[in-house]
């Protein structure tokens, strides 16, 4: 049996948020015993289709993907899994429409979900402008933005399951009236603290900025024109209320929508928190990440990558991923409605970074993005293929008849969406390895989490290394502790000094580069942050956008360190020991 290796921050996270507590809030639950209860619960569902199946083949295998921190699925579902609340996804859309009945079932909506542990997403782009008048009332309305803030409240007061803050994406078209005072609303700190913002962003009006041109913005309740701006002037205002605040980001609405698996149901509105899973009205979505440090293996001193390690990895976690639908507890049942009929899960990595470093590969090269190209194209193919031989066995997602792929040649599959790549912020301090497919932030750094306690970390892989070579001392560890770069420090070799390359190293274009390329077999979108340096001009903020659009990607989110008062991330500024 299996059991876990956790870092001593890995144990921290674990006891604050995931393990079982008694009425008296003392951890009742050891990692190992976790893992045993989510492996158990998502297991059962196993027996309704294999003869004499009791689910326990499925479970140990579970348990071992779990423990071995090779697969670890969205935290509702290492939270909930075999407790009482049940609900295990962690990405919702939940529509609004332009009445105050609906505004505040979404707001009871949104509290339920945030209780559970789980994020989401709104499109405010249906709600009339400011100032439109009130039929029923004859008064005049407050706007997307005053509603907003509603909901930010609301938020703030519910704490997800006593674990963690509820986390809001707000999403509003290019179009409405109200656009200029949404891309600016996060210009004082204290606003909107709840949420994420982002625009969606048109391919007409793309256009309309490459040439110059005005267009229309467009009351949501005539559908009439109201008035024009400069596209290139509001594109600007985007630009500059970024570099200055990290928000808003923005979506590609367009090209999300081309990417809808099942456009005859509905259109894409809105996304997760994060934007990396977008959503119909209504829907959710359970997430999970392959950790690629576990699938290398070594022969003498080189690593090389164990695709058939990571094909059978895929195979299971798309498995469990598809299981979880079935056990989840909903919130309301619009939304176990919409979720079953769609069944889309989300499986993507974390530890690439780290895993590029194990095989002498830096961050920004050429062989980078082929490595990212060839895994990603990989999972994708072997998730397919997994829920092919489900769908054999337990049926098509129901709406097949209506998607994509019904008279595409595609074979019947069980599930509308498998891979979809996360932030992975907790799962990758429980995993021990890089978020996402990040760069590393730095060497040496601190995270804000757990209600402002800071966790010091160092890079494992870093420390590994120096230790190998024989550098790693108190004098290296004071040289890396709160540097955003390794790459002056004359005590650690050249070479491992390219490879060690920090998210500070890499220009924009990388990082764009870097994004596109998972995003090409992703069917999702990918969550990646273009953090820049606090010196970095609106001008690379601009490319980077424009970038981000020209090579595919779904949206984009950039962040200059320093544009918060209170940012996730931070150079550590203390020694390891």
């Amino acid at each position: 049996m299996v059991t876990p290796r956790l870092s001593k921050n890995a144990l921290i996270v674990l006891g604050k948020r995931y393990l079982k507590k008694n009425q008296h809030g003392k951890v009742i639950e050891n990692p190992k015993e976790m893992f045993h209860r989510v492996a158990n619960r998502v297991a059962q569902f196993d027996i309704a289709f294999k003869t004499g199946n009791t689910g326990n083949e499925t479970a140990s295998k579970f348990y071992k993907m779990m423990a071995g921190l090779e697969f670890l699925p969205n935290s509702p579902t290492l939270m909930n899994a075999g407790r009482e609340s049940g609900q295990l996804s962690a990405c919702f859309v939940i529509p609004i429409g332009d009445s105050l009945d609906s505004i505040f079932e979404a707001v009871k909506t949104t509290a339920i979900i945030h209780q559970t542990g789980g994020g989401t997403g709104f499109s405010f782009s249906k709600l009339r402008p400011k100032d439109d008048i009130v039929s029923t009332t004859g008064g005049i309305a407050s706007g997307p933005v005053s509603f907003m803030k509603v909901f930010n409240v609301g938020t703030e007061v519910i704490k997800q399951g006593g674990t963690r803050r509820g986390a809001n994406m707000g999403v509003l078209k290019i179009d409405h009236p109200d656009i200029l005072e949404f891309i600016w609303v996060k210009d004082k700190p204290q606003e909107l603290v709840n949420f994420n913002i982002s625009v969606a962003i048109t391919d007409k009006f793309m256009k309309a900025v490459e040439q110059n041109k005005s267009y229309p913005l467009i009351n949501p309740r005539t559908h009439k024109a109201v008035r024009h701006l400069n596209a290139k002037d509001v594109f600007t205002q985007i630009t500059e209320a970024a570099w200055k605040t990290g928000d808003p980001g923005v979506i590609f609405i367009d090209r999300i929508n081309r990417a809808n698996p099942t456009p005859k149901i509905g259109q894409i509105e809105a996304t997760n928190p994060c934007g990396e899973q977008p959503l119909l009205p209504f829907e959710s979505c359970n997430l999970g990440s392959i950790n690629l440090t576990k699938m290398i293996r070594k022969k003498g001193r080189k690593y090389s990558i164990d695709f058939a390690k990571l094909s059978g990895t895929v195979e299971e976690a798309i498995h469990f991923l598809d299981n979880v639908i079935d056990i989840n507890s909903y919130p309301i049942p619009e939304i176990e409605s919409v979720t079953k009929a769609n069944r889309k899960v989300g499986l993507g990595v974390m530890g690439f970074a780290d895993m590029l470093i194990m095989l002498g590969i830096p961050y920004n090269s050429e062989e980078a993005l082929k490595i990212a190209g060839d895994i990603m194209s990989f999972i994708q193919q072997v998730s397919k293929n997994a829920s092919y031989q489900l769908a054999k066995e337990r049926g098509a997602f129901p709406n097949f008849n209506n998607s994509i792929y019904y008279g595409s040649g595609s074979l019947p599959l069980r599930n509308a969406t498998t891979t979809t790549i996360a932030p992975t912020g907790t799962l990758s301090i429980i995993a021990g390895c890089s978020s996402g497919i990040e760069p590393l932030y730095a060497v040496s750094f601190a995270r804000n989490v757990l209600d402002e306690e800071r966790l010091f970390e160092i890079n494992p892989v870093f420390k590994k290394m120096a230790i190998d070579i024989g550098i790693y001392n108190d004098d290296l560890l004071e040289a890396v502790s709160c540097t955003e770069s390794i790459q002056n420090i004359s005590l650690i070799p050249q070479e491992m000094r390219e490879l060690f390359v920090t998210t500070f190293d890499i220009s924009p274009a990388w990082h764009v580069k870097m994004q596109a390329v998972f995003q090409k077999y992703v069917d999702n979108a990918v969550s990646k942050t273009i953090n820049l340096p606090a010196t970095a001009t609106r001008k690379d903020v601009e490319e980077a956008f424009l970038t981000a659009y020209s090579s595919g990607c779904k949206g984009v989110t950039v962040f200059r360190s320093g544009s918060k008062p209170k940012q996730v991330l931070s150079c550590a500024n203390v020694l390891y020991c």
